[in-house]
């Protein structure tokens, strides 16, 4: 693959941000191991930058200020009622020296859904935009110099009002930290073996589990830890109501490739996220010729089709991993191996055809890219 180039320097910040930078940035020795095998959200960046809410002013105070522990009044109520939301994206190098992001309005609109539904202030896309640009332009030199890595960026909005009223906050934080990133899982781009969790669910018909919010996250924690009992990477939960249907992972979406190249997902219908890395996938997907189909999704069938090898291949995508190809799944009384138990053709290709769109490998035909620095 093609490297890209060394960081730039000639950054101005958006207008309307003030900057605000760290006497104590990382020095460049350090910066640079850091950046040569980056873990995903071990490892995070001079600055951060931010933005306050009030039920009086609306948004205002756009700074970009060195990174450091938050200060939170312990009647916050972010940390009692749970009043937060969360969006995550990444900035990638591209050949000539430029970092882009990837469809970061279809994440402006997502935290906007989400904060309506956690009765949070909505932030206008081109304040979101914004502080993406802001914060990258002024911590530009974290972003890794090659192909395979990426500046991952979390925007998260909490509730900081100091009251135990239950009720919507009237002062917000806004803020975007940012982490560089190499694989998701450990192991790189390899097969990862899901556990599938039948007696917890991550979410019901009319909760939150269709906006990225703490609370489901939470939730898929202890099922999590009975995954890694049991030898297993990540869990798929079922859905509540009837505790047949698979939903998704506890932080990626899945897919199923048929053996007759057609491809099926669950249907987003209120409890499953709606992934901006899924959409573009299925997007691609379709115009590779593959039959795509969002629709309930039985485990019986899923198990079935493994079984017979009616399904072919299985993976999981989210911004995170991107494209994890599944090699096995396995619960309560069944562990099946997927295919040949390796990384499917249908599977390697989309992922190739995904990144090598983000890294500016290949032509962006959809517009999806959007520069920030």
């Amino acid at each position: 693959m093609t490297e890209a180039q060394p960081a730039r320097t000639d950054t101005t910040p958006p207008s309307g941000w003030a900057v605000h930078r760290t006497p104590t940035p990382v020095a460049e020795a350090d910066r640079e191991a850091r950046l040569a095998a980056p873990r995903f959200g071990e490892t995070f960046t001079d600055h951060v930058a931010r933005m306050t809410w009030t039920a009086e002013a609306g948004w205002g105070e756009r700074r970009v200020e060195p990174y450091a522990p938050l200060a939170l009044d312990p009647a916050a109520l972010v940390l009692h009622y749970g009043q937060e939301v969360f969006e995550g994206l990444k900035a990638f190098r591209h050949p000539d020296g430029s970092v882009w992001t990837f469809r970061p309005r279809a994440n402006a609109e997502r935290l906007a859904a989400s904060a309506r539904r956690l009765a949070l202030p909505e932030l206008p896309a081109e304040d979101f935009l914004g502080s993406l640009r802001a914060l990258v332009g002024v911590d530009e030199a974290w972003v890794p110099a090659r192909v395979g890595a990426s500046l991952y960026l979390r925007p998260v909005m909490v509730a900081t009002e100091p009251t135990l009223l239950v009720r919507a906050a009237r002062r917000v934080e806004y803020l975007v930290i940012a982490s560089p990133a190499g694989d998701y899982f450990a192991g790189g781009v390899n097969p990862v073996s899901i556990w599938v969790a039948e007696d917890l669910h991550r979410a019901a018909p009319g909760g939150t589990g269709a906006v990225k919010t703490m609370g489901n996250y939470g939730a898929s924690l202890a099922s999590q830890v009975v995954a890694q009992r049991h030898g297993c990477d990540q869990v798929c939960f079922l859905d509540a109501a009837t505790g047949r249907l698979v939903e998704e992972l506890g932080g990626m979406n899945v897919v199923a490739v048929l053996a007759d190249g057609s491809v099926v997902t669950p249907a987003l219908d209120g409890t499953i996220l709606p992934g901006v890395t899924r959409d573009a996938l299925l997007t691609l997907l379709a115009e590779d010729g593959h039959p795509v189909a969002e629709r309930p999704l039985p485990l019986a069938e899923l198990r079935e089709g493994l079984h017979t090898g009616e399904i072919a291949e299985l993976f999981a995508c989210g911004t995170g991993a991107v494209v994890a190809p599944v090699g096995r799944l396995a619960g309560e009384g069944f562990d099946l191996t997927v295919g040949d138990g390796g990384t499917g053709p249908v599977t390697a290709a989309v992922r190739r055809r995904l990144t090598d769109v983000q890294y500016g490998l290949a032509p962006d035909r959809h517009g999806w890219l959007e520069r920030l620095v």
